[in-house]
């Protein structure tokens, strides 16, 4: 197998694709095709989202998946797929469909079966789950919110310049379904995938040791998860950061990490190269 030369970058919620704006030049500074796909309705600028998020308020996950697997499907070539956040949980879904030839989840929102999370989780969702009609419209953070579920490491003012940049509202019907009960309605919900599949491509799973809303706790109970599949599933923590760790101070670490795991696993195999779970 070849090694891969284009990298699809995936999104998470409450941000579009803007929030890859410096992974973009990065990457294709070292020779790499980088695609920065956006969710249905996702695909205008953050202004104008702000100004009308009505246009994603009823967006569901299996449209996202769907649309995603267009694009990716539509490449010559198997590319690296990268997942921040919700981007995470998409970026599992792809690899599920047999998609993409090394997956990258980034601060991971967890897929179902995870039961583990933390308080700073229950935290910094509450400000969506507080409002029940939130289930039927697209919902956001304020600055303080933003700055507690996303920012945490930086100081005010610096979050600040982040929200005005980046935040959007979000389907709120997302964060009810999949970030509280998708444990507990009946049956597999849209978020599931084959956690004993070994036919799939390897899977690496980065989190920030200091992430309130997708904690390392949930992103290595996520990775824990494909325990009993054959293919390669790793777990790298970065301590001290945050979920906006694609963004704040030392980013090129991360992308450094992502890049060189996945180069490694789609490069040809050596005998010593063997699944690892942690």
């Amino acid at each position: 197998m070849a090694t891969p030369d284009t990298i699809v970058l995936i999104h998470g919620l409450w941000v579009t694709p803007r929030s890859w704006e410096h992974w973009v030049p990065y990457y294709e500074a070292k020779g790499y095709r980088v695609i920065t796909p956006a969710y249905p309705g996702f695909d205008i600028e953050v202004e104008a989202l702000r100004e009308n998020p009505d246009v994603i308020a009823t967006l569901t996950v299996p449209q996202t998946v769907d649309h995603l697997a267009g694009v990716v499907e539509a490449l010559p070539t198997p590319p690296i797929l990268m997942g921040h956040s919700f981007g995470g949980i998409m970026t599992q879904l792809l690899v599920d469909r047999g998609l993409g030839a090394a997956g990258v989840v980034i601060d991971s929102a967890p897929t179902e079966g995870v039961r583990t999370q933390p308080p700073s989780q229950v935290k910094s969702l509450l400000p969506i789950l507080t409002r029940w009609s939130n289930r039927h419209k697209a919902a956001g953070f304020t600055p303080e919110q933003w700055h507690y579920a996303f920012t945490n490491t930086l100081d005010d003012a610096e979050s600040q310049a982040v929200y005005d940049r980046y935040a959007i509202p979000a389907p709120g019907a997302w964060v009810f379904r999949y970030g509280v009960f998708a444990n507990l309605l009946p049956g597999h919900q849209e978020t599931w995938v084959d956690y004993g599949r070994s036919d799939r491509a390897p899977l690496l799973f980065i989190a920030g040791g200091a992430d309130h809303i997708m904690p390392a706790a949930v992103n290595k109970s996520n990775a824990r998860k494909y325990r009993k599949s054959g293919a390669v599933t790793d777990f790298h923590e970065f301590p001290g950061r945050s979920h906006w760790t694609c963004g704040e101070p030392g980013w090129e670490a991360v992308a450094d990490h992502a890049l060189d795991w996945a180069v490694a696993q789609t490069s040809p195999r050596s005998p010593e190269t063997l699944p690892h779970t942690p």
